[in-house]
């Protein structure tokens, strides 16, 4: 073949390249624009699609502080960058006006946006895969009956290669298909409700679950906790876990509708998500999570052996100078004020990870669902050093929770040393 005759194919090679890309610039131009869709629904139509929504869990995402609600805008922190939550009020530039019910069902259950970009698997398709099609179209009905709000969706800040979204076929190829394995044996109406409301509405999994690498969930390791993800871990919520830290349906499902039990109070992340989702679910749909959780046959909850006769020290005239105004000198707490350290469930983790970052960082202001609250905490971390810490969180554990293991000043400097990443 002459010089002649490569010129010309690979000119041709460049034309046809070239059409390529203005055709999918076209057709997603004209996919973008679409007729804006209107939805009729009736008042009883209306709330149902918003309990939907909140047991969904979607205003977590899609909500930022001090913003329009479901407007977008929410950074998701996450190992492969920040991730925003996008706008999904019926605006038609910026949100999902343009959607029809067919299309919404597609996004929400394959991570496929209408104009056929791919979606970030931190909205959690894989896990909204087996949502039903009814579902789906309750929450669209009231989504689209919400004010439409002119935001435009804010850029995400992926590092490479995770940014080249072609990427992500593949990545759901690999994993978005998956069957979540139940975390816990049951075959009751209610652990079946309560194994949709969990793995597909609420998708705890999401959060629960360790990570691989490539950010796919461990599938052989559902619910038993995950500290990837954000300051504080996620704990183990197996019935395992939960027995060994002492929680029983009745605690759990408290927890779930208040954000507060005798275990343990809701903070961070989890706060939201009571705020926004558990609490606002029917008492019915709480004993169905927690049926689920525990399982059919839920296991007895572990003892706890607080250990009274812990000596004098360092570590006890740190709890008495820093921690007792607050929490009690013997750990009761105070109502509206300070928690009960006696048999919480975070001194009862295997791995102290959530103490010592509660210790070094503190706690903000605890506003719960109706009108409790708990006061901030302040932290520790410019008071203490790490063989300081270590040994307050050591005698918290053994005191309060019942542990032997000694916390380790090494695992209080890389909690120390990550704080400026958080």
């Amino acid at each position: 073949m002459t010089r002649v005759g490569i010129k010309r194919i690979l000119a041709w090679l460049v034309i046809i390249i070239v059409v390529i890309v203005l055709a999918n610039l076209v057709l997603g131009w004209l996919a973008r624009r679409g007729p804006v869709q209107h939805v009729t629904v009736t008042t009883e139509q209306f709330q149902h699609g918003r309990y939907l929504t909140d047991a969904a869990d979607c205003a977590a995402c899609h909500t930022r502080p001090g913003g329009a609600p479901f407007a977008g805008g929410f950074p998701l922190e996450t190992p492969f960058g920040t991730i925003h939550g996008t706008n999904i009020t019926p605006d038609p530039d910026h949100g999902i006006g343009r959607y029809t019910s067919e299309e919404f069902f597609h996004a929400l259950t394959r991570g496929e946006a209408r104009d056929g970009h791919q979606l970030y698997p931190a909205m959690p398709y894989a896990s909204y895969r087996t949502m039903s099609r009814a579902d789906s179209d309750a929450i669209y009905a009231y989504l689209m009956n919400l004010p439409a709000v002119a935001q435009p969706n804010r850029k995400n800040d992926v590092h490479f290669p995770a940014n080249i979204r072609t990427a992500l076929h593949g990545w759901n190829l690999l994993f978005a298909g998956r069957e979540i394995p139940p975390a816990s044996s049951g075959a009751s109406a209610q652990w079946k409700r309560g194994q949709y409301l969990v793995d597909v509405l609420g998708h705890c999994g999401e959060c629960h679950t360790p990570r691989g690498a490539l950010g796919q969930l461990k599938l052989d390791r559902t619910m038993t906790g995950n500290a990837d993800l954000g300051r504080y871990a996620a704990p183990d919520i197996t019935p395992a876990g939960l027995a060994a830290r002492g929680w029983d349906a009745a605690m759990l499902r408290e927890y779930l509708a208040t954000g507060m039990s005798k275990r343990a109070v809701a903070s961070d992340e989890m706060l939201t998500v009571v705020g926004l989702s558990t609490s606002r679910l029917s008492d019915e749909d709480l004993i169905a999570m927690t049926t689920y959780l525990l399982g059919d046959k839920a296991p007895a909850p572990k003892a706890i052996a607080m250990n009274a006769r812990i000596g004098e020290g360092p570590a006890q005239r740190s709890y008495f100078n820093l921690c007792a105004g607050c929490h009690g000198n013997d750990g009761q707490g105070v109502p509206n004020v300070a928690v009960s350290l006696r048999e919480n469930s975070s001194l009862r983790e295997a791995d102290p990870h959530n103490l010592v970052v509660a210790i070094l960082d503190g706690l903000p202001v605890h506003d719960f669902p109706g009108i409790a609250r708990m006061q901030d905490m302040p932290g520790f971390a410019d008071d203490l050093d790490d063989a300081q810490v270590a040994a307050l969180a050591t005698w918290l554990r053994q005191r309060f929770g019942g542990q032997s293991e000694a916390v380790t000043e090494a695992a209080v400097r890389d909690l120390r040393q990550s704080r400026t990443k958080h």
